[in-house]
Protein backbone atom coordinates (compact mmCIF):
# COMPACT_ATOMS: atom_id res chain seq x y z
CA UNK A 1 0.00 0.00 0.00
CA UNK A 2 1.34 3.37 -1.10
CA UNK A 3 1.22 6.43 0.93
CA UNK A 4 1.81 9.96 -0.03
CA UNK A 5 4.34 12.44 1.20
CA UNK A 6 1.47 15.04 1.59
CA UNK A 7 0.06 14.70 4.78
CA UNK A 8 -1.20 16.50 8.23
CA UNK A 9 -1.84 15.49 11.70
CA UNK A 10 -3.07 17.57 14.46
CA UNK A 11 -3.72 16.59 18.56
CA UNK A 12 -5.09 18.94 21.38
CA UNK A 13 -4.28 18.40 24.76
CA UNK A 14 -5.83 19.83 27.51
CA UNK A 15 -3.75 20.08 30.62
CA UNK A 16 -4.78 21.69 33.83
CA UNK A 17 -2.90 24.91 33.32
CA UNK A 18 -2.66 25.08 29.81
CA UNK A 19 -3.27 23.70 26.00
CA UNK A 20 -0.70 21.48 24.34
CA UNK A 21 -1.21 21.96 20.26
CA UNK A 22 0.70 19.37 18.09
CA UNK A 23 0.78 19.72 14.63
CA UNK A 24 2.42 17.82 11.78
CA UNK A 25 2.89 18.97 8.35
CA UNK A 26 4.75 16.96 5.31
CA UNK A 27 5.65 18.01 1.85
CA UNK A 28 7.24 15.43 -0.84
CA UNK A 29 11.18 15.34 -0.52
CA UNK A 30 13.95 12.74 -1.59
CA UNK A 31 15.35 12.46 2.25
CA UNK A 32 13.84 13.08 5.05
CA UNK A 33 14.19 16.81 5.87
CA UNK A 34 13.01 17.54 9.60
CA UNK A 35 12.11 20.55 11.22
CA UNK A 36 11.18 20.70 15.01
CA UNK A 37 9.87 23.59 16.91
CA UNK A 38 9.01 22.80 20.56
CA UNK A 39 9.42 25.17 24.25
CA UNK A 40 12.72 25.37 25.69
CA UNK A 41 11.16 23.55 28.67
CA UNK A 42 10.32 20.36 26.35
CA UNK A 43 14.11 20.33 24.24
CA UNK A 44 15.18 17.73 26.58
CA UNK A 45 12.65 15.38 24.64
CA UNK A 46 13.37 16.78 21.23
CA UNK A 47 15.66 13.93 20.24
CA UNK A 48 13.27 11.24 21.36
CA UNK A 49 10.84 13.14 19.18
CA UNK A 50 13.02 13.47 16.16
CA UNK A 51 13.37 9.21 16.40
CA UNK A 52 9.85 8.88 16.79
CA UNK A 53 8.89 11.23 13.38
CA UNK A 54 12.33 9.75 11.47
CA UNK A 55 11.07 6.32 12.30
CA UNK A 56 7.08 7.00 11.22
CA UNK A 57 7.34 9.25 8.29
CA UNK A 58 10.55 7.44 6.85
CA UNK A 59 10.58 10.44 3.89
CA UNK A 60 9.30 14.25 3.30
CA UNK A 61 9.70 17.54 4.25
CA UNK A 62 8.22 17.32 7.65
CA UNK A 63 7.23 20.52 9.90
CA UNK A 64 6.80 19.45 13.84
CA UNK A 65 5.58 22.24 16.16
CA UNK A 66 4.57 22.12 19.91
CA UNK A 67 2.32 24.90 20.39
CA UNK A 68 1.86 25.92 23.93
CA UNK A 69 -1.13 28.20 25.37
CA UNK A 70 -1.19 29.13 29.18
CA UNK A 71 -5.27 28.83 30.66
CA UNK A 72 -4.94 29.08 34.28
CA UNK A 73 -4.72 32.37 36.48
CA UNK A 74 -0.77 31.97 37.23
CA UNK A 75 1.81 32.67 35.49
CA UNK A 76 5.52 32.01 35.45
CA UNK A 77 6.72 35.79 35.60
CA UNK A 78 6.40 37.75 39.21
CA UNK A 79 7.33 40.99 40.79
CA UNK A 80 10.47 41.11 42.63
CA UNK A 81 9.14 43.31 45.53
CA UNK A 82 12.47 43.92 47.33
CA UNK A 83 14.41 45.11 44.12
CA UNK A 84 11.40 47.34 43.14
CA UNK A 85 10.97 48.95 46.62
CA UNK A 86 14.92 49.58 46.23
CA UNK A 87 14.68 51.31 43.11
CA UNK A 88 11.43 53.52 44.44
CA UNK A 89 13.40 54.32 47.86
CA UNK A 90 16.45 55.80 45.18
CA UNK A 91 14.05 57.71 42.88
CA UNK A 92 12.33 59.50 45.90
CA UNK A 93 16.00 60.16 47.06
CA UNK A 94 16.68 61.54 43.94
CA UNK A 95 13.36 63.82 43.71
CA UNK A 96 13.68 64.77 47.11
CA UNK A 97 10.37 65.66 47.04
CA UNK A 98 7.53 64.61 49.22
CA UNK A 99 4.52 65.82 46.93
CA UNK A 100 6.34 63.20 44.34
CA UNK A 101 4.22 60.29 42.38
CA UNK A 102 4.68 57.14 43.41
CA UNK A 103 2.56 55.54 40.74
CA UNK A 104 5.06 57.47 38.31
CA UNK A 105 7.62 56.47 40.20
CA UNK A 106 6.81 52.85 39.90
CA UNK A 107 6.26 53.34 36.64
CA UNK A 108 9.74 53.98 36.15
CA UNK A 109 10.83 51.29 38.48
CA UNK A 110 9.16 48.33 37.38
CA UNK A 111 10.99 49.39 33.91
CA UNK A 112 14.16 48.75 35.98
CA UNK A 113 16.95 45.73 35.63
CA UNK A 114 15.52 42.63 37.50
CA UNK A 115 12.08 44.29 38.70
CA UNK A 116 10.49 41.69 37.53
CA UNK A 117 11.49 37.21 37.31
CA UNK A 118 10.51 34.49 35.34
CA UNK A 119 10.67 31.13 37.08
CA UNK A 120 11.65 28.86 34.22
CA UNK A 121 9.14 25.99 34.18
CA UNK A 122 10.60 22.58 35.02
CA UNK A 123 9.57 19.43 32.71
CA UNK A 124 6.53 17.77 34.39
CA UNK A 125 7.07 13.82 33.12
CA UNK A 126 3.37 13.05 33.56
CA UNK A 127 2.48 16.06 31.56
CA UNK A 128 5.43 14.82 29.08
CA UNK A 129 3.57 11.31 28.76
CA UNK A 130 0.39 12.96 28.32
CA UNK A 131 1.61 15.22 25.58
CA UNK A 132 4.11 12.41 23.97
CA UNK A 133 1.01 9.83 23.96
CA UNK A 134 -0.94 13.19 21.47
CA UNK A 135 1.90 13.29 19.53
CA UNK A 136 1.78 9.13 18.35
CA UNK A 137 -2.13 10.53 18.03
CA UNK A 138 -0.74 13.34 15.63
CA UNK A 139 1.62 10.94 13.72
CA UNK A 140 -1.44 8.51 13.50
CA UNK A 141 -3.70 10.85 11.41
CA UNK A 142 -0.63 12.41 9.50
CA UNK A 143 0.08 8.52 8.15
CA UNK A 144 -3.86 7.96 7.88
CA UNK A 145 -3.98 11.30 5.70
CA UNK A 146 -0.89 9.61 3.73
CA UNK A 147 -2.78 6.34 3.02
CA UNK A 148 -5.78 8.53 1.65
CA UNK A 149 -4.18 10.93 -0.56
CA UNK A 150 -2.25 7.75 -2.13
CA UNK A 151 -5.55 6.11 -3.09
CA UNK A 152 -6.21 8.38 -6.03
CA UNK A 153 -2.67 8.34 -7.16
CA UNK A 154 -2.91 4.68 -6.80
CA UNK A 155 -5.62 4.73 -9.55
CA UNK A 156 -4.41 7.11 -11.52
CA UNK A 157 -1.26 4.73 -11.93
CA UNK A 158 -3.42 1.72 -12.57
CA UNK A 159 -5.31 3.83 -15.20
CA UNK A 160 -2.28 5.27 -17.12
CA UNK A 161 -0.46 1.12 -16.42
CA UNK A 162 -3.53 0.05 -18.44
CA UNK A 163 -3.33 2.69 -21.25
CA UNK A 164 0.23 1.87 -21.80
CA UNK A 165 -0.43 -1.95 -22.00
CA UNK A 166 -2.87 -1.22 -24.52
CA UNK A 167 -0.68 1.08 -26.63
CA UNK A 168 1.90 -1.68 -26.40
CA UNK A 169 -0.37 -4.31 -27.67
CA UNK A 170 -1.08 -1.63 -30.69
CA UNK A 171 2.65 -1.42 -31.41
CA UNK A 172 2.81 -5.62 -31.52
CA UNK A 173 0.00 -5.68 -33.91
CA UNK A 174 1.69 -2.68 -36.34
CA UNK A 175 4.84 -4.32 -35.81
CA UNK A 176 4.15 -6.98 -39.05
CA UNK A 177 2.63 -3.58 -41.22
CA UNK A 178 6.43 -1.84 -40.02
CA UNK A 179 8.59 -5.12 -41.51
CA UNK A 180 6.87 -5.08 -44.72
CA UNK A 181 6.57 -1.12 -45.10
CA UNK A 182 10.09 -1.05 -44.78
CA UNK A 183 10.76 -4.04 -47.57
CA UNK A 184 8.73 -1.91 -49.71
CA UNK A 185 10.90 1.25 -49.52
CA UNK A 186 14.08 -0.22 -49.43
CA UNK A 187 13.09 -2.55 -52.75
CA UNK A 188 11.13 0.28 -54.32
CA UNK A 189 14.43 2.94 -53.29
CA UNK A 190 16.93 0.00 -55.09
CA UNK A 191 14.19 0.12 -57.76
CA UNK A 192 14.25 3.59 -58.34
CA UNK A 193 18.22 3.74 -58.47
CA UNK A 194 17.65 1.72 -61.65
CA UNK A 195 20.24 -0.59 -61.46
CA UNK A 196 21.22 -4.24 -61.39
CA UNK A 197 21.32 -6.12 -58.02
CA UNK A 198 21.70 -9.25 -56.77
CA UNK A 199 19.48 -10.89 -54.68
CA UNK A 200 20.74 -12.53 -52.77
CA UNK A 201 22.83 -9.79 -51.41
CA UNK A 202 19.76 -8.32 -51.32
CA UNK A 203 18.23 -10.28 -48.82
CA UNK A 204 20.92 -11.03 -46.68
CA UNK A 205 21.72 -6.79 -46.28
CA UNK A 206 17.80 -6.61 -46.01
CA UNK A 207 18.01 -9.30 -43.01
CA UNK A 208 20.46 -7.66 -41.21
CA UNK A 209 18.62 -4.00 -41.60
CA UNK A 210 15.73 -5.85 -40.16
CA UNK A 211 17.67 -7.07 -37.24
CA UNK A 212 18.98 -3.67 -36.35
CA UNK A 213 14.52 -2.12 -36.34
CA UNK A 214 13.72 -5.82 -34.25
CA UNK A 215 11.95 -4.38 -31.18
CA UNK A 216 11.01 -8.20 -29.83
CA UNK A 217 13.63 -7.84 -26.68
CA UNK A 218 12.01 -3.88 -25.99
CA UNK A 219 7.89 -5.55 -26.24
CA UNK A 220 8.96 -8.02 -23.11
CA UNK A 221 11.04 -6.11 -21.23
CA UNK A 222 8.36 -3.27 -21.09
CA UNK A 223 5.68 -5.66 -20.83
CA UNK A 224 8.19 -6.94 -17.71
CA UNK A 225 8.20 -3.86 -16.36
CA UNK A 226 4.91 -2.87 -16.55
CA UNK A 227 3.83 -6.09 -14.43
CA UNK A 228 6.38 -5.50 -12.13
CA UNK A 229 5.31 -1.85 -11.28
CA UNK A 230 2.04 -3.33 -10.67
CA UNK A 231 3.07 -6.19 -8.12
CA UNK A 232 5.28 -3.60 -6.61
CA UNK A 233 2.31 -0.93 -6.18
CA UNK A 234 0.01 -3.88 -4.65
CA UNK A 235 3.19 -4.70 -1.94
CA UNK A 236 2.74 -4.05 1.55
CA UNK A 237 5.43 -1.19 2.10
CA UNK A 238 5.38 1.75 0.50
CA UNK A 239 8.58 2.19 -1.61
CA UNK A 240 8.02 5.17 -4.03
CA UNK A 241 12.06 5.31 -5.11
CA UNK A 242 11.08 1.55 -6.37
CA UNK A 243 8.78 2.78 -8.20
CA UNK A 244 10.54 5.39 -9.46
CA UNK A 245 13.72 3.48 -10.71
CA UNK A 246 11.03 0.98 -12.21
CA UNK A 247 9.57 3.99 -14.72
CA UNK A 248 13.13 5.11 -15.39
CA UNK A 249 13.67 1.30 -17.31
CA UNK A 250 10.10 1.35 -18.88
CA UNK A 251 11.04 4.86 -20.12
CA UNK A 252 14.60 3.21 -21.64
CA UNK A 253 12.53 0.61 -23.36
CA UNK A 254 10.03 2.77 -25.16
CA UNK A 255 12.45 5.89 -26.12
CA UNK A 256 14.20 2.48 -27.76
CA UNK A 257 11.14 1.22 -29.19
CA UNK A 258 10.14 4.83 -31.14
CA UNK A 259 14.22 4.96 -32.00
CA UNK A 260 13.35 2.03 -34.28
CA UNK A 261 10.01 2.15 -34.91
CA UNK A 262 10.77 3.30 -38.44
CA UNK A 263 7.03 3.66 -39.38
CA UNK A 264 4.65 6.61 -38.68
CA UNK A 265 1.59 4.70 -36.96
CA UNK A 266 4.02 3.17 -34.84
CA UNK A 267 5.93 6.04 -33.45
CA UNK A 268 2.27 7.59 -32.54
CA UNK A 269 1.59 4.37 -30.35
CA UNK A 270 5.25 5.27 -29.04
CA UNK A 271 4.46 9.06 -28.38
CA UNK A 272 1.11 8.04 -26.37
CA UNK A 273 2.82 5.79 -24.25
CA UNK A 274 5.45 8.32 -23.75
CA UNK A 275 2.90 11.08 -22.58
CA UNK A 276 1.20 8.37 -19.78
CA UNK A 277 4.60 7.98 -18.60
CA UNK A 278 5.82 11.13 -18.07
CA UNK A 279 2.58 11.66 -16.18
CA UNK A 280 3.20 9.17 -13.51
CA UNK A 281 7.03 10.08 -13.40
CA UNK A 282 5.47 13.72 -12.02
CA UNK A 283 3.27 12.19 -9.36
CA UNK A 284 5.52 9.43 -8.27
CA UNK A 285 7.83 12.03 -6.91
CA UNK A 286 5.20 12.37 -4.02
CA UNK A 287 4.84 8.81 -2.85
CA UNK A 288 6.85 7.90 0.04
Amino acid sequence: MIQSMTGYGKAVLQLPTKKVTIEIKSLNSKNLDLNVRIPSYYKEKELSVRKKLASALVRGKVDFSIFVEMTADETSTSINHSVVKQYLQQLRNVVQTGSSDDVELLKMAIRMPDALKAEREELDEDEWNSIYQNIELAIEKIIQYRIDEAASLEIDFKERIANIKNYLEEVKALDGDRVENVKTRLKKAIDDLKVTTDENRFEQELIYYLEKLDINEEKVRLANHLDYFLQTLASEDSNGKKLGFIVQEMGREINTTGSKANFAPMQKAVIQMKNELEQIKEQILNVL
